[in-house]
């Protein structure tokens, strides 16, 4: 198995070096490089190429948001996680709508980080539910102008097997999870979350269930409440 191989954006060597550790324990991940604040790691991700980069929201001279931008602009092909101290964290909505494919509380336990970044290599997205809903609601408050500004083509509406998949990632639930509750496989799962992503032209899970949600193709999972 060729390891993940991880950069890691914090300006806190003390946490790098936790980091660096725990990481460092597992087989299938390996630390390439490190960077203590935003430019620094647009430098590191153009010379190494990471695979995934942790970064956190707030470093010197340029933040983990401006760092996230330029970085997606340059190399869209490398996956961001951002690390943040809270779930009310005002960046949430910015770092989403400029590519990162999920977040990551400081303070979570090491095996579900270890799981969350394990689920990046199955198109998962590392983020919380209660996150993700925070997130959903934000964009679909902002922005129902979008959804109601024309109806999607034909050629680019969800079929229903595409809006079960849909509806259960934004429950919170991993491939594997919503594998077993439709009873297919996960690499059905996957094919199917492409297809909605090629046809939402978006880059990640996160931003597929927004748009969904936006042309009214599926509910938020809080419309029940």
């Amino acid at each position: 198995m060729v390891p993940l191989r991880i950069m890691l954006g914090d300006d806190s060597p003390l946490f790098r070096t936790g980091l660096f550790d725990l990481l460092a324990s597992c087989p299938d991940m390996e630390v390439v490089g490190e960077a203590g604040d935003g430019f620094e790691a647009l430098e590191k991700a153009r010379e190494l190429l990471p695979d995934l980069i942790l970064m956190d929201i707030y470093m010197p001279r340029c933040n983990g948001v401006e760092a996230t931008r330029m970085v997606k602009e340059e190399m869209p092909s490398i996956k961001i996680v951002m690390l943040t101290v809270s779930e009310d964290e005002q960046h949430l909505f910015e770092t989403i709508k400029i590519g990162a494919e999920g977040f990551v509380l400081k303070n979570v336990e090491p095996e579900v980080l270890l799981q969350m970044l394990r689920g990046i290599s199955r198109g998962e997205a590392p983020i919380s539910p209660s996150i993700a809903t925070k997130i959903l609601a934000e964009f679909s408050q902002h922005h129902q102008s979008v959804a109601e500004s024309r109806s999607p083509p034909a050629t680019e509406r969800l079929t229903d097997r595409e809006k079960e998949v849909l509806l259960l990632l934004t429950e919170g639930h991993s491939n594997k999870e919503i594998a077993s509750l439709l009873g297919i496989s996960e690499s059905a799962v996957k094919n199917r979350l492409r297809n909605v992503m090629d046809k939402l032209h978006v880059y990640n899970r996160i931003q597929a269930a927004i748009r969904a949600i936006q042309r009214k193709e599926i509910s938020p999972p809080w419309s029940d409440v």
